[in-house]
C-alpha cells in the first residue's frame, strides 16, 4: 500500500517510532527503534511494508529498500511472522543474514529469538539461492573480478539493466554470459534490457 513515508521522528518506542507528515503521526514498527535516536527531530524516510490480518493493521519500516525486501521474504517462510523477522532482522546487518542463508549457517540462524533448528532449516529452504536477484547489493561475487571493473566504470544504464534482468528472474550464470556483448553497445536502459533478453533467449 505505502513504498515509504517521508517525515519527522518524532517519538521513539521499545517497539515503534512514529513519522509526523502533514501534522498525521504513523506509529511503525521497526526491527531496532532506537536505531532511529540520532534522527530525532529529523526528516527520515521510512519503507514502509503494511500488514493486515483479519484483526491486525500494521505499519512495518525499514531503514532501506533491501531491508524491507527481505522482510518480506522471511514473512514467506513457514513459521516466520512479523515478530520473528523483525528480531532477524534488528541486528542491523541483513548482510550477515542473507550469507547465512546461502552458507547453510544453521548456528547463526538459530541464534535469533524463536528460530530453532527446524526454522532455521526451513528458511535455508525456502529462500537459498532467490536472494541474489532481488538483493544484488549483498553479493559482490554475483560478478568476476573483471566484470566487476566494468560494472564499476559508470555504466548506470547497464547496470540498472542488469538488477532489472535479476529481478526478472535470470541468475547471475546467464546474464554473465551475455554481459560481455552487451557492453559493447552504447543503450540505454530499456535497450539493454530488451537486448539482453533477446541475447538471453537465444543462448
Amino acid at each position: 500500500m505505502y513504498e515509504f513515508i517521508k517525515g519527522k521522528v518524532q517519538y521513539i518506542h521499545p517497539e515503534y517510532i512514529v513519522i509526523e507528515n502533514n501534522g498525521i503521526g504513523y506509529q511503525i514498527t521497526t526491527p531496532n527503534p532506537y536505531s532511529y535516536t540520532n534522527d530525532f527531530g529529523q526528516e527520515k524516510i521510512i519503507y514502509t511494508y503494511t500488514y493486515v490480518r483479519e484483526d491486525i493493521f500494521a505499519l512495518y519500516g525499514f531503514q532501506s529498500r533491501e531491508e524491507k525486501l527481505l522482510f518480506t521474504k522471511l514473512l514467506s517462510v513457514t513459521g516466520i511472522g512479523p515478530k520473528g523477522a523483525l528480531a532477524i532482522l534488528a541486528s542491523g546487518e541483513p548482510g550477515q543474514v542473507v550469507q547465512a542463508i546461502e552458507n547453510e549457517d544453521e548456528a547463526f540462524l538459530i541464534k535469533f529469538p524463536g528460530v530453532g533448528k527446524k526454522t532455521a532449516r526451513q528458511i535455508i529452504l525456502d529462500l537459498k539461492g532467490k536472494l541474489p536477484n532481488i538483493l544484488p547489493d549483498y553479493f559482490p561475487n554475483l560478478f568476476n573480478a573483471d566484470q566487476q571493473k566494468e560494472l564499476e566504470s559508470g555504466n548506470g544504464d547497464f547496470d540498472e539493466a542488469v538488477l532489472a534482468l535479476l529481478a526478472l528472474g535470470y541468475s547471475e550464470r546467464e546474464i554473465k554470459k551475455v554481459s560481455t556483448q552487451l557492453k559493447k553497445e552504447n543503450l540505454s536502459t530499456d535497450q539493454y534490457i530488451r537486448k539482453g533478453l533477446q541475447l538471453l533467449l537465444k543462448s
